[in-house]
C-alpha cells in the first residue's frame, strides 16, 4: 500500500509535466523533473517502498520516451535504472542530513535533477550525428527544468506527504 501511495503522485506529476511540455513545445522548451520524482521516496520512505515506487515511475516515464539507441542496440528502462540509482544514492546519504527539511529536500531534488539530466543527455546525444549544436538547447532546457523544480518542489513534497496522511500512514524520521 505504501508503494502505491508513493507511486500515485509520481505518475500524476509525470502526466502534468508531459502536458506542460506539450503546451510549450512550439517555443522549443522541454521541462525535465526526474530528480523530483526520486527525492521524496529516497528521503522520507523506507528503502523497499521507495525503491519500487521510483523504479515503477521510471518505467512509466520510459513507456512514453523513445528507446535509447547505442550502435545497433536498443535499450528500454534507462529512466527506471537512473531513477533507481539516484534513489539508492540519496537514500545512502540521507542519515547525515536533516532530510525532513524542505530546503534540504529541494537541494537534493535540484542535484538529482541535474545529474539525471546530464546522464540522459550524454546517452541520447551520443547516438546522434552532429550533436554538438544541441548543447545550447540542452543548457536552456536544463535551466528551465531547474527553475520549474525549484518552484514546484515544495508543493509536490506537500502533496506526497498529504497522500500518505490520507492513506493513513504516518511519515516518521528514520
Amino acid at each position: 500500500m505504501r508503494t502505491l501511495l508513493a507511486l500515485l503522485p509520481l505518475v500524476l506529476l509525470n502526466l502534468l509535466v508531459a502536458q506542460i511540455n506539450h503546451i510549450v513545445a512550439p517555443w522549443h522548451v522541454y521541462f525535465f523533473v526526474g530528480g523530483l520524482l526520486v527525492v521524496f521516496a529516497a528521503l522520507r520512505l523506507d528503502f523497499r517502498s521507495g525503491f519500487i515506487a521510483v523504479f515503477l515511475a521510471g518505467l512509466f516515464v520510459d513507456a512514453g520516451e523513445p528507446l535509447l539507441r547505442l550502435g545497433s542496440h536498443e535499450f528500454f528502462g534507462i529512466h527506471a535504472f537512473l531513477y533507481a540509482a539516484a534513489q539508492v544514492l540519496i537514500f545512502s546519504v540521507r542519515g547525515r542530513l536533516p532530510h525532513e527539511e524542505t530546503l534540504v529536500s529541494l537541494m537534493f531534488a535540484l542535484f538529482a535533477n541535474l545529474g539525471i539530466f546530464i546522464v540522459l543527455s550524454l546517452l541520447f546525444i551520443a547516438g546522434l550525428p552532429g550533436s554538438l549544436g544541441g548543447w545550447t538547447r540542452l543548457l536552456s532546457d536544463l535551466i528551465c527544468s531547474q527553475v520549474l523544480v525549484a518552484v514546484i518542489a515544495p508543493w509536490f513534497f506537500a502533496l506526497q506527504a498529504r497522500t500518505f496522511s490520507l492513506g493513513g500512514f504516518e511519515l516518521r524520521g528514520r
